[in-house]
């Protein structure tokens, strides 16, 4: 469940909830699509603000317990957009970083695996752990890397550096720890869970060629820290 201090009182109806989750998407695509017009943010920046500010759609799909179906079509049709967009070059700023990924598409679908996993059992904070892991962990990472990335390694053929992981170590367990905290309390087990995301998420982000990351780090999160908290607490 949603924290209890920020529960609505009653559902939404549906077309308030789809309205207002369509607005989210198409302010952060617009927003970004400014960014990258009018500013000097650099196409890796800019896109990582959409990757973050559209991850972030998850937690009002929680908050306002938008219904599975909804969540995993949606998920198929961004899925195609994405596809198309690789062709087509519907927005700039999605492909605007020039290396072969299948990032964005991987970004879609994760979402709507985790819903359709998660939703049913009632457990929707698993889903948006690894959606959170994956778009704050992977993003602030990318960014850090990029900037202050003195130590590099590479893996997989795909340079990484050492500033970048440590990123995405520490923004996985905040992410995780404190969201966790906000549905169970304060027990050892969240943080233990936290600790052990944080270094699967890293390892799995550290493996990303051709985008693959976008999809291993959110499943691989989710259901690990499902599996975690079901045994350490039970």
């Amino acid at each position: 469940m949603f924290p209890e201090f920020l529960n609505l009182p009653t559902p939404l109806p549906l077309t308030f909830q789809m309205a207002i989750v369509a607005g989210w998407v198409g302010i952060i695509l617009l927003l970004t699509e400014g960014a990258y017009r009018y500013t000097q943010l650099g196409a890796e920046g800019v896109r990582k603000i959409l990757h973050i500010g559209v991850g972030n759609v998850i937690l009002l799909a929680w908050w306002l317990q938008i219904p599975a179906w909804i969540g995993i079509v949606a998920s198929l049709l961004a899925g195609g957009v994405a596809l198309l967009s690789y062709r087509i070059p519907i927005l700039p700023s999605i492909n605007s970083v020039r290396r072969q990924s299948w990032g964005t598409f991987f970004y879609a679908i994760s979402i709507g695996l985790l819903i359709a996993l998660f939703w049913p059992l009632q457990q929707p904070q698993f889903a948006a752990l690894g959606i959170l892991v994956m778009v704050w962990g992977d993003g602030w990472a990318a960014l850090v890397g990029q900037r202050f990335g003195r130590h590099p390694y590479e893996l997989w053929g795909m340079k990484k550096s050492w500033e970048g992981s440590l990123t995405m170590a520490i923004v996985s367990y905040l992410v995780s720890g404190f969201l966790l905290f906000g549905v169970y309390g304060n027990l050892w087990q969240v943080w233990a869970t936290a600790g052990v995301i944080a270094i699967v998420a890293t390892t799995l982000e550290a493996f990303s060629k051709y985008g693959v990351d976008n999809l291993t780090v959110p499943l691989g999160s989710a259901t690990l820290a499902f599996w975690l908290i079901q045994n350490l607490t039970s």
